[in-house]
This record gives structure tokens, C-alpha cells and sequence, in this order.
């Protein structure tokens, strides 16, 4: 009797301990592809001489994944030793993640590890071709040295830039998607023509979009020739506006229609860019009609009953809309918004193709700065700070989604 009762503790026990060295090689395997060491032919030649480099460069970095590695192992042990006895149980567990396997093993390999290895980038001063060398917190530090040196203020920008850019632009979109969508969800002739018409910018690429913008901003383009024959209707000449190459800010060009002058090196207080106008005007065309088909099909969802109860009751299309269609949208609304936001902040391909981070900064954005530290593009290779950044931004992203959540969230329950 006691030694039936072993057998199935002692087979337990085997596949806990399996289990246990089945996670913690794999995560060291992928801990291994992913490690932190130099680039370059002779390192890659063969597996033998990558595996040295990596004993000789990144060994610090694979005792931390293997704490953790440990740890998890250690979760996963004890769950199959609880699970191992029932056998029903241990049928569904195995059936379980083996269909999770391929997703796992994918995630671990191109997510998890990639994030632990540009972390540990991040307190590195790191160019690919050297070792690793330890700097603690001064890729952080340097983010924000423009806060107290004007001459090294370009992340300090490119945060302001991108934070104005997602204030004026989340709203605008968002509002405007509301809007069509309720338009496009009347009776009307054509309506799917319409709605087809409307959606067809946010199903092109975006690289063909910023080169068709290029063209339209130019200063012999079709926009300043829009303005200069719409204003000369009414006798007012149009100055021709280079519009992927004007610094002058917002805040700064009404400040001028009373005689005050912002100087340059209060760049913080002009606002943003017309450059950087132009591209939020880009960005709304075509990201509008995506955020549009989610209104669209929460409104479709809503009871026609509530509309009906209200008209009897005597109240406006305006009211309606206020106090059913609104309320109704909240769940979607803090979709949109969140989706908006991380959108926003992580704006690089226009960017990248148009401007460049120009003119003089003024559209230089942190996804942009990450890309041109990592590669080297306008110097040399700075994978750790590149690393520290996108870790800050992503940190910024995180609050501003919390905040959102927060505010728009409360009360979405009751939709």
C-alpha cells in the first residue's frame, strides 16, 4: 500500500524536476541568443566562437536571466507537481501548453528577451563592436541633461515635441471619428460608398501617404495654390508657406501679432512647429477613419429603443447625442484614446521621411532619436543610451495610459 502510494509521488517528482529543467534551459537558450556581446564576422563565424563571446562578454547578463529563469522554473515545478497526480488534470495541463508552446517559445525569444537585452543595454555604454561597459544610471542622466544645458537638449525637445503633438492631435482625431461616424450611421443615399470613400486613407501605407503629403506641401504645391485661391477671393494675398521646412511655433506666431518676440532660446515656449502642424494634419487624415470604423460599429450596437424613448419625451438631436450617444461611446472612446496616445508618442515614419527631425528640432521625436542612437545614423553607435531612451518613453506611455484609464474609465461599467 505505501508503495503505491510512492510511485505516483516519485513520478511527481521526476516531472516537477523535468519541468523545472525544461523552462530554465530554454530560457537560458534564448537568454543566449539574445545575449549582449560584439558584433561582427569573427564572432558569428561559427557557434563555437559565439558561444566564447558570449562566456567572455556576457556572463553577468545570463546570471541575471538565470535568477529568473530559476525562479520561473521553480513556479512551473511546483504547478506540474500538484497538477501530475489527477490524471485528468495532468492531461488538460499537458494539452495546454503544448497547443501555447509555439506562442511562448515565440514571445520569449522576440519580446521577453529582446526587452531584458535592451535593458541591460540600458546601464551599458554599449556600440556593438566593444564590450559592454558599465555606467549605471548616466545613459538616464543624459536623457535629461538639456533640462540645465541648452546644447544637449535634443531628447528634452523631442519629449516636448511629441507631447504637444499627442495633446492636439488625440483629441482632434478622436472627436472628428465621432463625428463621421455618426454621420455615416444615418439613413443616406450611398452610404456604403461613402463610408468607403472616407475609410480608403487609413488602408494605405503610411510611406506612401508622407510622400504624397511632401509633394502637396511644397511651396509650388496644390495646398499653398488652395489657400492663395481661396483667400484672394477676398482680396487677401497668400504668402507661399514651405510647410516640411518652417520652424516658426504656434504660440510664436500669434505672440507676433501683438509685437512680442520669442527669442530662440526660449524654443520651449514657441509651441509647436507649422512643420509639425503639417504632420499632425497628415496623421489625423489618415488615422480619423480608423478610429471612425470603431465608433461606427459601437453604434451600431446601440438600442434604437433609447432613441425612440427620447424623441417621445421631446428631446433634440443635439440632446440626444449628449446624453445617450455619448455615454453609450465611453468604452470606445477609452479605446480610441489610449490606442491615440501610444500611437502618438511612437511616431516615427513621417518623421523619418519628410523632416528628419527638422527644421532645427522642431520635429525631432523620441522613437525617432531611439532609431538614429541605436544605428549610429548621425554619429556613432549608441546602443545603450538608445536603449535608456526607449525604456523612458515607454515609461511615459505606461503613465499616460494610467491616467487615461483612470479618468475615462470610471463609470464605462455600466455600458
Amino acid at each position: 500500500m505505501q508503495a503505491q502510494q510512492t510511485a505516483p509521488k516519485n513520478r511527481a517528482n521526476l516531472a516537477a524536476v523535468a519541468t523545472f529543467l525544461l523552462v530554465f534551459g530554454v530560457i537560458m537558450i534564448i537568454a543566449t541568443m539574445n545575449a549582449p556581446t560584439k558584433v561582427g564576422s569573427k564572432v558569428m563565424a561559427t557557434f563555437s566562437t559565439y558561444v566564447a563571446e558570449v562566456r567572455k562578454t556576457a556572463l553577468p547578463f545570463l546570471a541575471i536571466v538565470g535568477v529568473g529563469a530559476a525562479a520561473l522554473g521553480a513556479v512551473a515545478a511546483r504547478t506540474v507537481r500538484r497538477e501530475w497526480p489527477n490524471p485528468r488534470r495532468r492531461r488538460a495541463l499537458i494539452a495546454g501548453y503544448a497547443f501555447l508552446a509555439p506562442y511562448l517559445l515565440v514571445t520569449f525569444v522576440f519580446t521577453v528577451g529582446v526587452l531584458l537585452a535592451a535593458l541591460y543595454f540600458a546601464f551599458h555604454k554599449y556600440d556593438m563592436f566593444t564590450a559592454p561597459e558599465w555606467v549605471g544610471l548616466k545613459n538616464f542622466s543624459k536623457a535629461f541633461a538639456g533640462l540645465t544645458q541648452a546644447s544637449k537638449k535634443d531628447f528634452v525637445q523631442a519629449l516636448h515635441n511629441v507631447l504637444w503633438y499627442a495633446a492636439l492631435v488625440v483629441p482632434v482625431q478622436t472627436s472628428l471619428a465621432i463625428l463621421l461616424a455618426v454621420l455615416l450611421n444615418r439613413q443616406m443615399r450611398l452610404k456604403q460608398f461613402f463610408r468607403t470613400i472616407f475609410y480608403a486613407p487609413s488602408v494605405t501605407s503610411s510611406v506612401v501617404i508622407t510622400l504624397i503629403f511632401m509633394w502637396l506641401y511644397l511651396k509650388t504645391g496644390y495646398i499653398n495654390l488652395l489657400f492663395d485661391k481661396t483667400l484672394g477671393i477676398v482680396g487677401v494675398d497668400w504668402k507661399a508657406i514651405d510647410w516640411f521646412n518652417d520652424p516658426r511655433g504656434l504660440i510664436q506666431l500669434i505672440a507676433g501679432v501683438f509685437g512680442v518676440d520669442i527669442p530662440s532660446k526660449l524654443w520651449y515656449l514657441r509651441g509647436p512647429s507649422i512643420t509639425l502642424m503639417a504632420i499632425m494634419f497628415q496623421n489625423i487624415f489618415t488615422t480619423a477613419p480608423t478610429f471612425m470604423i470603431m465608433f461606427l460599429a459601437a453604434l451600431q450596437d446601440i438600442n434604437p429603443a433609447l432613441y425612440e424613448a427620447a424623441s417621445i419625451d421631446g428631446a433634440s438631436g443635439r440632446q440626444r447625442f449628449w446624453k445617450i450617444t455619448l455615454p453609450m461611446l465611453r468604452p470606445i472612446i477609452l479605446l480610441v484614446v489610449v490606442l491615440g496616445t501610444i500611437g502618438t508618442l511612437q511616431l516615427f515614419d513621417q518623421v523619418k521621411i519628410a523632416t528628419s527631425g527638422g527644421p532645427l528640432g522642431t520635429t525631432l521625436m523620441p522613437v525617432y532619436m531611439v532609431y538614429t542612437e541605436a544605428l549610429g545614423t548621425q554619429g556613432s553607435i549608441q546602443m545603450g543610451y538608445a536603449s535608456a531612451l526607449a525604456f523612458i518613453l515607454a515609461v511615459f506611455i505606461f503613465f499616460f495610459t494610467f491616467i487615461q484609464r483612470r479618468v475615462i474609465e470610471r463609470g464605462t461599467e455600466l455600458y
